[in-house]
């Protein structure tokens, strides 16, 4: 077969996801925008928005409250859902997650460095994209705008971007 028609049918499937997670991102009233520099675990040595798992019995509002609190010290008031990404590794499919998006400019506390992160502020037109997950070109600065976001990225046995689609309601 084909990379086109692998690609087929990859798209047109269905998909177990192994857990929910979330990502949060902070604005302030100086456009920038809040992001970690995550220092272990999935993702480590890639700038990315505070999140993680969602627990058993944990609402996603709660998830993503707990998570940037533990990651930088504020607590996010009153977050938007913005949608949701699914994130698909064919190759090896007990990675595959469904995240939540969050955006707030209502935030309490105060910044600090936790074990898992490095949290800094960055003007939104000098995000980092080069450090960063592949797809968060493809749909982040339409998140930071407050546009809806639903996506199904594709990803290579490295990580690496195959393709992605946007996720219609039908």
């Amino acid at each position: 077969m084909n990379w086109a028609g692998f690609l087929f049918i990859v798209i047109n499937m269905e998909y177990d996801f192994h857990y929910t997670t979330n990502l949060c991102y902070l604005l302030n009233d100086k456009n920038q925008v809040l992001l970690i520099m995550k220092k272990k675990g999935f993702g480590q040595g890639r700038w990315n928005g505070p999140g993680g798992k969602i627990k058993e019995n944990e609402s996603l509002e709660q998830a993503v409250i707990r998570e940037v609190e533990e990651e930088t010290g504020y607590q996010p008031l009153n977050p938007i859902n913005l949608g949701f990404i699914e994130f698909i590794w064919p190759h090896k499919p007990e990675n595959n997650q469904r995240c939540h998006i969050f955006l707030t400019k209502e935030f309490g506390g105060e910044l600090k460095e936790s074990e898992e992160s490095l949290p800094q502020w960055w003007e939104i037109e000098k995000i980092p994209f080069d450090d960063m997950w592949p797809d968060d070109i493809y749909w982040l600065k339409d998140a930071l705008a407050g546009k809806e976001t639903k996506y199904r990225f594709f990803f290579d046995e490295n990580n690496g971007y195959l393709n992605h689609e946007i996720i219609t309601t039908k």
